[in-house]
């Protein structure tokens, strides 16, 4: 059965503005259904949509979080699309890392052992201050969350997510590119 969905659905489905949407609609580069004066999405051709788009680009991906599920969960739904993906659960594996190796985008969880998210994130921004970042937590609005503010912008997942939260959210970063 078809899972019919808005356009402000479509805009927290994929985390973008609704403007961001309508101007996809105006170049034809969404698939979409009108029906009778409103537009509608169809959920599995928007996921659809999405790997096609993410497959033309592939980027160097970095993981960064203590538990190996999530870790497991991105390289798994990244590298099918095509994507190189380095995971790590620490965070100063993560600063030798990219010491080293160069990345387009950064996941990184904000509550690990050791060095925390908040200080990691200052850590890369020393280090590449132009790298994407997407924090990806459980926790929205702790402390922690407030010192990785203070060091300059970033994306954010909240936990728990699903593989296409985990798409888009890298599409998004592969347009700004």
């Amino acid at each position: 059965m078809t899972e019919l969905i808005t356009v402000e659905d479509l805009a927290n489905y994929l985390s973008v503005n609704v403007r961001t949407i309508y101007r996809l609609l105006e170049r034809g580069n969404i698939p979409a259904i009108k029906v009778g004066r409103q537009w509608r999405f169809d959920r599995a051709l928007i996921d659809k949509w999405l790997k096609q788009r993410t497959v033309r680009t592939k980027a160097s991906i970095l993981v960064i979080d203590d538990d190996e599920v999530i870790c497991s969960l991105f390289k798994e739904t990244l590298q099918e699309l095509g994507h190189r993906v380095t995971t790590v659960e620490s965070g100063f594996t993560a600063l030798a890392l990219m010491k080293q190796q160069h990345f387009d985008l950064v996941f990184l969880d904000l509550k690990m052992p050791g060095i925390d998210g908040a200080e990691l994130f200052r850590e890369i921004k020393i280090i590449r201050p132009e790298l994407p970042v997407t924090i990806i937590t459980g926790y929205p609005e702790s402390e922690l969350m407030a010192r990785a503010l203070a060091q300059g912008p970033f994306g954010v997942m909240n936990k728990p997510f699903s593989e296409s939260d985990i798409v888009a959210a890298v599409e998004i970063f592969l347009r700004l590119m």
